[in-house]
This record gives C-alpha cells, sequence and structure tokens, in this order.
C-alpha cells in the first residue's frame, strides 16, 4: 500500500462473501465435519440439518463407497497432528470420537457427524448449498450476525487501517438478501473509519432492462452491463435475421435462443441442482398448503417449479410481498406465463397457486427459491447454452443479453445517462478474467454483422470443404461453425499464414478453448463424461485445418477473411476503449488490454502478460499518425488510453461529476457516429467514436476512415468556450457556426476528442 500511495493510486480488493472452501485445510469446515450441529461454526454454513439424518454429504469419492473400501482406498489412521483420522488418499477427515486401530471400518462411517459418497450423487442428494455446482465451495449464511462478524473481521480491520479504499463483492446473487448484505457492509466499514466512504461495486448480471436497486446503497456494478451496452452499438441490426438463418441451416439448431435457453434451464436443474430443488420444495411446500389449505402433493409442487425456472428471464428477484418491485413482478408474471404454456395442463391450477404465493407473504421457501433460480441462470445460460448457440460469438459473454443482437447510439446514450444519474461511479468493463473472448475478440466479430452476405455465403462452403478433416460425424456442423469463428475472430494481428510454429500455438490455444467449449455446450462431451473420441476428432481437426494447413486454399480464404474485416475490428476495438474511459462510470482496464486482446476464455485470458513491452512503448512521443500507420503492433490503443487518462486526470471533476450530453449527428453517415460531451464548470470534453465501421474504412489494409465517406455528417454542437484543442494531436481546433465536420476530427485515427484547451 506505501507503494501505491507514493504512485497516487489505491487498492479495491475482492472479496467472496458468498463461499468458502470446502476443503480440509479451513478449519472451520474441519470442526463441523467433527462435531457437527455442536460446532460453533454450524450456522455459518448452509446446510440442511433436517435432511439425511443430519449428516454432511461429501461427495468426494471415486466410486461408491463400499468398493472404495474393498479396494483398501479408504482407511482409518494416525493423524499427524495427533489423534485419528479417515484417509481417502492425500486427504484426512476428522473423527467425532477416538477409536481403536481395530474398529470396523464401516461401522465407523456409519458414526460420524458426515456421509463419504459418490461424487456422482452430489446433484441429486448433497444438503448443503453449493457454490453453483463445484462440490469444493460451500455456502455461507451471511444473512447471521455472527457469520458476517467472523468472515468480515480482516476486511474491516484493514479498511480502518486504510489499507484498502472499497471492496469488489464476488457473486452477489447468492446471498440470500443481497440488499441488506450490502448496507451492512456499507454500515460496518463506514463505522470502522469513520468520516470515510467506501468505494463498494457488487458483481450482478443485469438482463432485460433488469436494473441495479439504490436502496443496496452500493456504487454500481462492476461493469458488465456497460461491456453489453458497448457492445451492443457496435452491432448491426440488420444482420441479425441473416445470421441467425446462416447459423440454424449450418448447424440443424435453433435460429433463436430462446428455446436453447429453455432447453438448458431443464438440463442443468436435472443434473445439478435436482437436491437444491428438492429443499426449495420442503421449505415451499408449507407456506403453499397454507395458501391452498391442503391438498398439494410435493410432486406437483417440484413439477411447477421447475417450469417457472424454465422460464424465469432474469437470474433473480430480491423482493417479497408487498416488497415486490413492478418489474419484479412483471419478470415473475413472465416466468409464470411461460409456466402455464408448458407444464402440464392438470397442473395449470397449480401453477395459477404459485404465482399468489410468489407475490404473498415473506417466507423460507421464496428466499430459497430466489438462491436457486441464481446458479440455475448462471450456469444454464452463461456456461450451456451460451455454448450451444452460435449465430455470432461476439454476443455471447458473460452478462450479455443475447436475445437483444443490435442497439444503436440512442440506446447507448439512454444507458449512460440513467448510469450518471443512479451510479456515477460504477467499473465499466470491457475484458474481464471471466470473458469468453476478450475485448478485441468480440470487436472484430462484431463487423461480421455488417458482413452477413458474405459470411452466409462463406460459412457453408468452408463446412463442406472441411469436411476430410472430420472423423466420421465429428466434430459437427455446429461445432465446425463455432470454430472458425473463433478462428476468425482472434486470429492474431501479427500471425503470417506461412508462420508455421505460430500457427501452431495459436493451434494450441484455440484447442484449450475447443475443449471447454465442447465440455460446457454438453453435447459433444461433458465435464462429467468427457467422450475422449469426440473431443480428439474436433482437436485433430483444428490441428489439420490450422496447424498442419492440410487444405491449403481453405486456410488462404480464412486469412484472406481475417484480413479483410480486421482493420474494421481494429476501429470497433479503439471506440470501444474510448466510450468506456469517457462514459460515466470508472474504466475498468483488464491485464494487458493496453495492447490488442485477443485472449479466449480463461485461462487463456489469464496468461502472463509482457509487462516490459508495454512500458518501453509507452510514452515515447510518438505521433497517432504513425502509430495509426503501425496499428497492428497495438501502439496505438495504448496511445489512446494514455492520453485519455492524462486527459481524465487533468480535467477530474468533469468526469466526477460532469454532465452527460448526447450531440446531434447530421448527415447521411450519422448512424455510423455516436458522440457526446460530458461538461463541468469551464470545460467540455467532446467524444467522437465511429460504430460499424466497415464501409467507412479505406479498404486498404489501414485503421484511416476515408475522409469523403463522412460527405456532409456533421456534430452539432457549439462550445461554451471557443478555444478547443485535440486530445490526440494537440491541434487547435475551429469549430465552424455550420457544425463540426467529422472529416476534420476523424480522417487521421477513427476516434476523436476535443477538449477546452487550458486557460
Amino acid at each position: 500500500m506505501a507503494a501505491l500511495r507514493d504512485a497516487g493510486l489505491g487498492l479495491i480488493v475482492d472479496i467472496v462473501p458468498n463461499h468458502m472452501a470446502a476443503d480440509l485445510a479451513n478449519s472451520w469446515w474441519v470442526d463441523v465435519l467433527r462435531c457437527g450441529r455442536a460446532s460453533p461454526y454450524a450456522g455459518f454454513f448452509d446446510i440442511d440439518w433436517d435432511y439425511d439424518s443430519g449428516k454432511i454429504l461429501l461427495p468426494v469419492l471415486g466410486k461408491p463407497l463400499r468398493e472404495a473400501i474393498k479396494a483398501g482406498e479408504i482407511a482409518l489412521v494416525s493423524h499427524p497432528a495427533g489423534g485419528q483420522a479417515v484417509r481417502y488418499f492425500s486427504q484426512l477427515f476428522p473423527l467425532a470420537e477416538p477409536v481403536t486401530s481395530k474398529a470396523d471400518l464401516a461401522a465407523t462411517l456409519q458414526t460420524q457427524h458426515y456421509r463419504l459418497a459418490w461424487w456422482r450423487v452430489a446433484g441429486d442428494e448433497i444438503n448443503w448449498r453449493r457454490f453453483f455446482d463445484i462440490n469444493e465451495l460451500v455456502s455461507l449464511r451471511q444473512e447471521v450476525n455472527e457469520t458476517f462478524t467472523a468472515t468480515h473481521a480482516l476486511i474491516l480491520r484493514l479498511y480502518a487501517q486504510g489499507l484498502v479504499d472499497g471492496v469488489r463483492v464476488d457473486h452477489v446473487d447468492g446471498l440470500r438478501d443481497p440488499g441488506d448484505y450490502c448496507r451492512k457492509l456499507r454500515a460496518g466499514l463506514e463505522t470502522a473509519r469513520p468520516g470515510s466512504r467506501p468505494y463498494i461495486v457488487v458483481e450482478k448480471i443485469l438482463l432485460r432492462g433488469e436494473a441495479l436497486p439504490n436502496s443496496w446503497e452500493t456504487d454500481g456494478t462492476t461493469g458488465y452491463d456497460f461491456m453489453d451496452e458497448v457492445n451492443l452499438v457496435q452491432h448491426d441490426s440488420r444482420g441479425e435475421a441473416a445470421l441467425a438463418r446462416a447459423w440454424a441451416q449450418a448447424s440443424g439448431r435453433s435460429a433463436a435462443f430462446a428455446p436453447e435457453e429453455e432447453l438448458a434451464r431443464r438440463e442443468i436443474v436435472a443434473r445439478s441442482f435436482s437436491a437444491q430443488l428438492d429443499a426449495c420444495v420442503r421449505a415451499c411446500h408449507p407456506s403453499l398448503q397454507d395458501l391452498l389449505g391442503g391438498d398439494l402433493g410435493r410432486e406437483t409442487l417440484r413439477r411447477v417449479l421447475v417450469e417457472v425456472l424454465a422460464h424465469f428471464p432474469i437470474y433473480r428477484t430480491y423482493g417479497r410481498g408487498d416488497a415486490l418491485t413492478p418489474g419484479e413482478r412483471a419478470f415473475i408474471d413472465q416466468a409464470i406465463d411461460g409456466a402455464r404454456r408448458s407444464c402440464l395442463a392438470t397442473d395449470r391450477w397449480a401453477v395459477d397457486l404459485l404465482e399468489c404465493w410468489f407475490k404473498s407473504s415473506p417466507n423460507e421457501g421464496i428466499h430459497r427459491f430466489q438462491q436457486l433460480s441464481a446458479p440455475v441462470a448462471a450456469k444454464a445460460v452463461e456456461d450451456t447454452a451460451f455454448y450451444r448457440y452460435g449465430r455470432l460469438l461476439s454476443r455471447n459473454d458473460v452478462g450479455f443479453n443475447i436475445e437483444r443482437f443490435a442497439g444503436d447510439a440512442s440506446g447507448f446514450h439512454a444507458a449512460a445517462q440513467a448510469r450518471h444519474k443512479h451510479f456515477p461511479h460504477a467499473l465499466l468493463a470491457t475484458s474481464t478474467h471471466d470473458h469468453k473472448r476478450g475485448e478485441d475478440v468480440r470487436a472484430r466479430l462484431a463487423v461480421l454483422s455488417e458482413q452477413t452476405d458474405k459470411w452466409a455465403s462463406l460459412l457453408p462452403g468452408w463446412i463442406e470443404r472441411s469436411s476430410p478433416l472430420r472423423s466420421g460425424d465429428a466434430p459437427s456442423a455446429g461445432d465446425i461453425a463455432m470454430l472458425l469463428q473463433m478462428i476468425i475472430g482472434a486470429w492474431p494481428l501479427d500471425l503470417d499464414r506461412d508462420d508455421a510454429s505460430g500457427r501452431r500455438a495459436f493451434a494450441k490455444r484455440l484447442s484449450a478453448w475447443q475443449q471447454k467449449a465442447l465440455r460446457e455446450a454438453k453435447l459433444g462431451s461433458d465435464w462429467a463424461a468427457p467422450d475422449e473420441a469426440y473431443e480428439q476428432a474436433a482437436n485433430q481437426f483444428l490441428t489439420k485445418l490450422l496447424a498442419e494447413v492440410q487444405i491449403p486454399q481453405l486456410l488462404d480464404e480464412i486469412a484472406a477473411f481475417v484480413e479483410r474485416i480486421a482493420p474494421a475490428g481494429a476501429v470497433n476495438g479503439l471506440a470501444q476503449l474510448l466510450l468506456k474511459l469517457t462514459a460515466p462510470g470508472v474504466p475498468d482496464i483488464y491485464q494487458g488490454t493496453d495492447f490488442w486482446d485477443f485472449t479466449l476464455v480463461d485461462p487463456d485470458n489469464r496468461r502472463p502478460v509482457d509487462y516490459a513491452a508495454r512500458a518501453a512503448s509507452l510514452g515515447k512521443g510518438v505521433s497517432m499518425e504513425a502509430l495509426a500507420a503501425t496499428w497492428r503492433d497495438g501502439r496505438i490503443k495504448q496511445a489512446i488510453l494514455a492520453r485519455t487518462l492524462d486527459v481524465r486526470r487533468l480535467h477530474q471533476d468533469v468526469f466526477s461529476k460532469g454532465s452527460y450530453e448526447p450531440v446531434h449527428v447530421e448527415g447521411a453517415m450519422s448512424c455510423h457516429v455516436v458522440s457526446f460531451i460530458r461538461h463541468h464548470g469551464h470545460t467540455e470534453v467532446l467524444v467522437v467514436a465511429p460504430r460499424l465501421p466497415f464501409h467507412l474504412m479505406c479498404q486498404t489494409g489501414r485503421i484511416a476512415v476515408d475522409s469523403s465517406i463522412w460527405n456532409d455528417t456533421v456534430l452539432r454542437w457549439t462550445p461554451r468556450l471557443p478555444a478547443v484543442v485535440d486530445a490526440f494531436s494537440g491541434a487547435d481546433i475551429d469549430i465552424p457556426q455550420s457544425g463540426l465536420p467529422l472529416a476534420a476530427v476523424c480522417s487521421v485515427i477513427p476516434v476523436a476528442m476535443l477538449c477546452t484547451r487550458p486557460s
């Protein structure tokens, strides 16, 4: 912290209040395994003590218990710290009471507060809430004051000592009452350091117009919503239908996302959350019986809850009864309407009952449903359906509302104005440790929405011509279509088609993405049951196509198509960056993304970053014109980042307190511009970013926009003060009374930022 303070920097700590490791290195967890309900930590964890005789299910075995005992994999041993333990390979589980070394192993296991079990039973039988479906992470009960106090002691102490400035709250939707938790967290931090205002942002997925509640008293989200908004404005709505048709024809799957989502939700509930659904049924049943006056079967309730989960449009609601917001009521109505359509005709009366129950007085069952719907959505949508639906992969990323294909400048402005009003200091992200494709991969793939006819004509031919690389029917045409998008989107700008070692390195990275994508999709393969033959066939296809170049002409065409769209993709990348740096909020710069970010899903996006190369290129005073000429090396992106941050530093009040005012654009190409002013006091900053740039480009491998293309397009902007400077070139700019021509500011580089010259 001393080094950070010397550099004028602060520190935000990522905290994970929803869960902790269900690991034998966790002394609290071990004490609960040893003592059961009698442990002082028993109430910390979200365990259903009334289920399965109060034993904690431990699905850690590689085979059924009886077989593991017979194979000698489980034994009673001395514990290195003293006493005895149950050993399973390298794991040592505590004993409730000492036993003699000759004790019967099976009988001893029967007397413990836990039950060792085969990992495959976890989804059906686990009696404690996990983080998603991960057996190694146990959920906490932050609604219990003792849990909150114990788990937040360190962060409160660090904040009190001035060693941290705020927190990023991970997976806030997993908590029983996120709003209550956030208010408690703010109160605790402010009490720890009186007179301060800690910075608090939450990791929250907002979908379908959902808004973060102001009542939570946070500074906003971690920025997935901005990532979606800026991505939307870079897609051309006119390409949606053609891309959907091309995907459906190539893959044989649905042209729309909704059927994929509904199917994935049903599968995920069945395979991963059956036990949690049963717990929800047990919690819901009493209050529903009271509402009905009896005679509601548990199996009927279970069936209709599945139907509601299959159609739930957002991750979860937060209010209960009269505390439901109008928006939450609308989302519940949407889920109920969907359940009525898809349920058994004989169950519709039970769906009607659920509708009344959702809007009735608070009860434990609704809490349980809210904590179930969120992980179901995450696993079904982001971690399953997103890997099955390949209309255009730039719209498949964490926090994205995939059913919206494109937006326009007015939509971007509306979202920015709402953020400025309610959460002016929310984080703005474009790449994160959780993204599925780096920011510049998405920016390049977005260009396909402008080139739909070309893509739709190329895709089926490429799939057909690549058939000799397949092993029988593997990989599927849909998997090939997705792979082709990834090759095109992530092809490194410094990779020459004839660079054999570079192609092999790229293929190796893509292979890791491909295996994860196949397993997440759960069609050709699966994490729980990997199909090694299918995965090998898919990997061989990729290797033969890209690394070994067994069909040279096909790879030539793919490389040529990358060259065709790469400049427009780079323009999208620069526009995305500038919008993030200047829109209301706090820009989040993910590691290494000051150069082009063509990373894939983790662990690719967590690879070591060459900071030495970035430091060496920074601050050399190279002109923007020269950097634009060598745009492939990424230095122009870094220069725009650095110079915009300089402007933010020079005009701090403009970006922390200033207004956000959309600029009216007139002319034939007005739909290709996003422009706005940030204003405070005597200072204005004008931002200009192009959108849908493919047809604006000079088509010579450069990122410059053809000045003649802008034609009569002008910004209707009259500066409050006459002295205006180009922040990127340093040149003075004259603003004609008739408006500022786009050609005057967006000819050398495609983005522009003009500022009031300091007096």
